[in-house]
């Protein structure tokens, strides 16, 4: 029986590795790349004072400077626009929001409207960049062609934020899968996306999703519609971003909004894949809790070869702390509270919190 059990979490735990893919950003042996075009950087701000010094800096730094920077201030009731000036960036005002459109879409949109590149990058103002990162996107789009997008490394400093490792593993399961490869519903990542002008317009960009509560899902599957190839990177060592430095509220929230709803766009294979990881880990969390058990032991073994598993992960998914990856049933614990929250918040209110907004599930704001 206990050779049984340790087979089973042995084999929940291989999961895992079916689904992870170490698809970091190569670096880009040529500065500049070979005829990049222009580049617009739209960056759209909702009460964003922490996080533009970081990214604005950082785009003073880049190898290849971007032909302009537009950043759309969307209704913010702090510094944002200031320091967005004080960088000497073009800022938009961010235009009344009209029915139908979710707040970060239209502000993209309008920035969009306003960008003369041959190129677009869409970045959100948490994203910091490492010198090289926008040569060695536009190398990589250009080998890879179509659109392309990066899932940051998360850079976790409180204890709070340090208690996102697990949602940010099943992350970036979700966008290094073999089995979305196919996915006609294959999403991208918001943070950070890359785009000729030619195929976003092609794609009909944020308008055709103006409506969308999770704007780069549904963005990557219109431009996968379209025929527009999507390829999605691991931004290790070239992007990463701190996601909730403003409180644990904001990261409850922000990890809500989509916690059920980005579910129904993965390959089913994906789906099943990760919820037979997620149930041996819970179960080989349950270790700590049933020591007196007969079948203690094989799940002490799972609990060890999980936690190996999650040193391995963070090397890739961001700075979680020396103790996260091993008291990760914290973690979990999180992520559970944190489906249920997005259950309630879908199914019984038909609403998600966000930035001081509501928005309804089908898209509007309240």
């Amino acid at each position: 029986m206990d050779l049984l059990i340790m087979g089973l979490l042995a084999a929940a735990c291989a999961s895992g590795l079916v689904l992870f893919r170490r698809k970091t950003i190569p670096a880009s042996r040529h500065n500049p790349p070979p005829s990049p075009g222009k580049l617009s950087v739209i960056i759209p701000a909702r009460n964003e004072e922490r996080n533009l010094p970081h990214l604005l800096g950082s785009l003073r730094s880049q190898t290849v400077q971007p032909f302009e920077i537009i950043v759309v201030d969307d209704g913010s009731e702090d510094g944002t626009r200031a320091i967005a000036e004080r960088y000497g960036v073009k800022v938009l005002a961010g235009m009344p929001l009209p029915p139908g459109w979710t707040g970060k879409n239209w502000a993209v949109w309008n920035g969009y409207k306003q960008a003369s590149g041959d190129l677009i990058a869409f970045l959100d103002a948490d994203v910091r960049l490492a010198p090289q990162a926008l040569a060695s996107l536009i190398a990589a789009r250009e080998r890879a062609g179509g659109v392309v997008s990066v899932v940051p490394y998360h850079h976790a400093e409180k204890p709070y934020e340090k208690l996102a490792l697990i949602p940010n593993i099943l992350g970036l399961f979700a966008f290094t899968s073999p089995f979305e490869r196919t996915n006609p519903m294959k999403g991208l990542y918001g943070s950070c996306i890359l785009a000729t002008r030619k195929d976003y317009e092609t794609a009909q960009g944020h308008e055709a999703i103006k409506s969308e509560l999770l704007d780069d899902l549904n963005l990557g599957a219109k431009f996968m519609e379209a025929g527009i190839p999507v390829t999605n990177f691991i931004g290790r060592g070239m992007v990463e971003f701190r996601m909730y430095p403003g409180g644990i509220r904001s990261e409850v929230e922000g990890f809500g909004k989509g916690a059920v709803l980005s579910t129904s766009r993965l390959d089913l294979r994906t789906t099943l894949l990760v919820a037979v990881w997620l149930i041996g880990l819970i179960a080989a969390e349950a270790a700590p809790f049933v020591l007196a058990a007969s079948w203690s032991l094989p799940l002490i073994a799972g609990y060890v070869l999980y936690t190996a598993q999650m040193y391995y992960f963070v090397r890739y998914t961001g700075r979680f702390g020396r103790w996260m990856p091993a008291l990760h049933f914290l973690s979990t614990a999180f992520f559970l509270y944190i489906m249920l929250y997005s259950l309630y918040r879908v199914l019984f209110l038909g609403r998600v919190a966000w930035k001081g907004r509501q928005i309804e599930v089908g898209g509007r704001k309240r």
